[in-house]
């Protein structure tokens, strides 16, 4: 049983701060944020979740019934994270690459205490607690003076140096990998496969507030995450949503085709027409969009998925996007874990056909993907979820000081290597920016 009560904020974002600021002295945190990003799909401008009341965490091995078990038990609000790695849950496929962050295939919790913001209104959930104690808690956050950036000023000053970012793959060895990808698609085994390549820091030593809240500004995306489960860390701008649920109604919005901001609006908005027309990048949009709606018919009642959008451009600070957005609807007794599990790993982030480009991928990625390409985000107690795709994103577990962020490029017959490298280069821009 959650106590509610709700609280009219007149300074959303200093609050947003606070309250981002307030929650480090958790052992689990989610916080969301969608930067007022115009979205048709949305519930809550800010979301923040902490303080594990219960908890479930395993490895791939039965992963999705593990969490499905969990999920009807409590029937509450639980948030955390799917890896991409669960895909060996789903299908006979294994994930045998480096491991250097070593987080959980799976992590979800029910939090304690929980704040949704819409608007100027920021509704309070508490799990089991008294009236005073949101009081309280209200109070502490309010009190938060200062940006977490301005009271690590005297600890930057004595911290080590920024992380020493190396490339898991060389520039000669990328090349090769592509190429050797598209002799796959020549021979017919795959139409399209997302390949990425991992930058990391040994012996890294960052605040992950302060790293996360940098990203966030640069990027103001609409998916926006800080996730932090004791000592390993999510910091997430991503732009793209994976899956969500609105009562009987499931959308999925796949990214594919990306190109340059510029700071002259002609050349902006030339680089935005010129996305718009690119026939590759519309192909590999359409590819995944094939790929989505039947994915998504597993659990659709018939005739039921419809392509709302497709090859829309949107515009985010670093780059614009090519988006569409796939819609189904499900039976009321269709469970949420089951739609998930249809669909997983998310088409934009693998190729198709799905199962031979997951398996291709695997061959030739030096890294494990782990959380990167996975997804974050939560169920509602009504059965309804919300998850968003995990790009854009620093991962970093501080017991073994390893940090490590993940780009990639969707290859067809139709990629360039070298001009595929580049685009992995500009959506690593934002990474390299923040811990230089």
């Amino acid at each position: 049983m959650r106590t509610v009560i709700q609280k009219e904020i007149n300074d959303t974002d200093r609050f947003k701060d606070q309250l981002l600021l307030w929650a480090q002295a958790f052992r689990e945190v989610v916080f969301f944020d969608s930067n007022h990003y115009h979205q048709r799909y949305s519930s809550y401008d800010c979301v923040l979740a902490v303080d594990a009341f219960t908890s479930v965490k395993t490895d791939y091995s039965n992963a999705f019934d593990d969490l499905k078990n969990y999920q009807q038990q409590t029937k509450d609000w639980l948030f955390g994270y799917l890896s991409y790695d669960l895909k060996n849950d789903i299908e006979d496929l294994h994930s045998n690459n480096f491991d250097g962050l070593e987080f959980p295939d799976l992590f979800f919790f029910q939090p304690k205490k929980l704040f949704l913001l819409k608007g100027n209104v920021l509704e309070i959930q508490y799990l089991f607690l008294c009236d005073d104690e949101i009081e309280s808690d209200f109070t502490a956050i309010t009190n938060h003076q200062q940006h977490t950036t301005n009271n690590n000023v005297a600890l930057s000053a004595v911290e080590e140096q920024p992380p020493t970012i190396q490339q898991r793959i060389s520039k000669e060895g990328y090349l090769a990998k592509v190429t050797e990808m598209l002799s796959h698609i020549h021979r017919g085994d795959i139409y399209e496969a997302n390949f990425c390549m991992e930058f990391f820091a040994e012996n890294a030593h960052v605040e992950p507030v302060e790293i996360y809240q940098k990203l966030n500004a640069i990027s103001r995306p609409p998916f926006a995450t800080y996730f932090k489960n004791n000592h390993q860390y999510l910091l997430c701008a991503s732009p793209e949503r994976y899956l969500r649920k609105e009562g009987n109604k499931v959308i999925s919005q796949p990214i594919k085709g990306t190109a340059k901001r510029h700071l002259d609006k002609v050349s902006d908005e030339q680089s935005k027409t010129e996305l718009a027309q690119n026939p590759k990048e519309r192909s590999e949009n359409v590819m995944i969009v094939d790929l989505v709606r039947n994915d998504l018919s597993h659990t659709a009642t018939k005739g039921s998925v419809i392509v709302e959008e497709l090859c829309k451009i949107y515009s985010f600070e670093q780059v614009h996007q090519m988006i569409s957005t796939v819609v189904s609807t499900v039976e009321d007794a269709t469970s949420p874990i089951e739609i998930l599990k249809t669909t997983f790993p998310m088409g934009s982030m693998t190729g198709a056909p799905k199962i031979s480009a997951m398996k291709i991928i695997e061959e030739l990625e030096a890294t494990k993907r782990g959380l990167y390409s996975g997804a974050v985000g939560y169920f509602t107690p009504n059965n309804d979820f919300d998850f968003n795709v995990v790009i854009r994103s620093i991962l970093y577990n501080a017991q073994n000081e390893y940090l490590s962020f993940s780009v990639g490029s969707a290859i067809t017959s139709q990629a360039i290597p070298e001009q595929e490298y580049e685009e992995c280069l500009l959506k690593a821009k934002a990474m390299f920016e923040v811990l230089s």
